[in-house]
């Protein structure tokens, strides 16, 4: 009999980042989330074996969770967690069936994507360029330009490499979610913007790695730093509650919609597993004809 042990998250861990190639982020929230239920086990119910584990204490674990104060959306990541935790067990033999098959996931409401009007994004862009040049404004400037021009996700950003910018054909090359690659285009403006950037960067420091942004002391931009960065510049120009990087590829995806850019081709971009993901967008270009149609129509 298989018990539910720390090993048996581990060998399920090993799984994902040896066969599955998931990233280290992802990795850690599966193991917060299966160490977190162990533990419930373990305290509530004295421990438990992979079979016996069922529906009900899966239920009592979430019964708990809620009443901590987590929201619907956490709690269906951990719910997603513990699908594909048993999943794999039932896959190797460990289990006959899956307690999870009685488990329903809490409605999340729908929130539309936080975005900056278009204005705002020009006028944030003119400002950078209008700014004095230090390492830390012509990191905000490339931060904020590659955000908006491309879409990509930080950890997508900061881990790019020198050699995924292909000059020649005015195109990045990117390393998203499950290692899956994706070609964005890019004008030749941000293109110049970025070989000047290498060349500024190769004159301050004698050596760095080949990532394409480094901090200003020259070492690979980490997270926070670059969640810094683009949060100050945007609370200095936007009025949104929000103010993180995301807020940029949000703005990117939805001023694509709003230009009249097919759906299809914003999810390519985007790095979306499916079209549902990316179906959010439309809901701001609806909103936007109702405005067109309200102003211009004659018996609006």
């Amino acid at each position: 009999m298989a018990i539910l042990t720390h090993q048996s998250v581990q060998s399920f861990l090993d799984y994902l980042k040896f066969e599955k190639r998931y990233s280290f982020h992802t990795l850690t929230s599966y193991q917060t989330d299966l160490i977190d239920f162990i533990d419930f086990l373990e305290t509530q119910f004295g421990g438990s074996s992979l079979e016996d584990v069922n529906h009900n204490y899966i239920r009592s674990w979430l019964a708990h969770l809620k009443e901590k104060g987590l929201s619907s959306k956490t709690l269906n990541r951990k719910i997603s967690s513990l699908k594909s935790f048993f999943k794999y067990h039932l896959k190797i033999g460990s289990i006959n069936a899956t307690p999870m098959a009685k488990v329903i996931s809490p409605k999340i409401g729908k929130r539309l994507p936080v975005f900056m009007k278009e204005e705002d994004t020009t006028n944030l862009m003119e400002g950078l360029n209008q700014s004095t040049e230090n390492w830390k404004t012509l990191n905000t400037k490339m931060l904020i330009t590659i955000f908006y021009a491309t879409g990509m996700r930080l950890s997508e950003l900061i881990n790019l490499k020198e050699k995924q910018v292909d000059f020649s054909n005015s195109q990045v090359k990117v390393l998203g979610k499950g290692n899956k690659e994706r070609l964005i285009p890019v004008s030749k403006e941000i293109v110049e913007a970025i070989r000047l950037y290498l060349q500024l960067k190769r004159r301050e420091f004698k050596k760095t790695d080949d990532v394409l942004l480094v901090t200003d002391k020259g070492k690979k931009m980490y997270p926070k730093y670059a969640y810094l960065l683009v949060n100050h510049i945007l609370g200095g120009t936007s009025t949104l509650d929000k103010k993180s990087p995301h807020i940029l590829r949000h703005t990117f995806a939805t001023h694509l919609m709003n230009s009249g850019a097919d759906l299809n081709a914003v999810k390519e971009l985007l790095g979306h597993s499916s079209l549902a993901s990316t179906q959010v967008y439309t809901h701001n270009t609806i909103e936007k004809l109702k405005d067109v149609h309200k102003n211009a129509h004659p018996k609006a």
